[in-house]
């Protein structure tokens, strides 16, 4: 077997994070434990990765061997990042689908003060979209379903965990009645 083949893996994001106009975290996971184990490392990346990004306006970096995909709003920045032999395309579609579902959610009011009043919805969208570094959805709408938000309703900050639970209650239930 060629060396330089890898088998292939569902586990395609390594991390994903957010970052304000001067380069500090608003939200990050890391789902490969042996990428950055300690917080500073994880930091270190992050300013080396906004350092490199926040002035030029593409869409791909490499930098410490991985891939990493990024769009700005604002005053935020969004990355996704893979490993040096992911999909591109594949990372972009995570990163658009983050994006368009908070633009939605948020009625495109996609920036700093908006995210950190909705953090918590932040982290359920993320959830969503990637668990434990395995893409599950990279369909805004379906996401916006799952997470039972509906635009004319309250902002999903102002639901109660009690009403996305019973929602989720209620999904289940259904599902297993289909």
């Amino acid at each position: 077997m060629d060396p330089g083949l890898l088998e292939p893996s569902l586990y395609t994001v390594k991390a994903v994070f957010i970052l304000d106009s001067e380069g500090t975290r608003l939200l990050s996971k890391y789902y490969d434990p042996e990428l950055y184990p300690a917080q500073k490392e994880q930091k270190n990346f992050e300013r080396n990765v906004f350092n490199k990004t926040h002035k030029v306006h593409q869409e791909i970096a490499f930098l410490e061997g991985m891939t990493i995909v990024y769009k700005s709003s604002i005053d935020v920045f969004f990355y996704v990042v893979g490993s040096s032999q992911e999909n591109e395309l594949m990372l972009m579609a995570v990163l658009n689908c983050l994006f368009e579902t908070l633009s939605q959610i948020l009625r495109k009011n996609v920036e700093k003060r908006c995210l950190l009043d909705n953090m918590d919805g932040v982290f359920l969208v993320v959830d969503e979209i990637i668990d434990g570094g395995v893409i599950l959805e990279s369909d805004p709408q379906q996401i916006i379903q799952k997470v039972n938000y509906q635009a004319n309703e309250n902002p999903l900050s102002e639901q109660s965990v009690a009403q996305v639970l019973q929602a989720a209650k209620e999904q289940i239930k259904w599902s297993i009645l289909k």
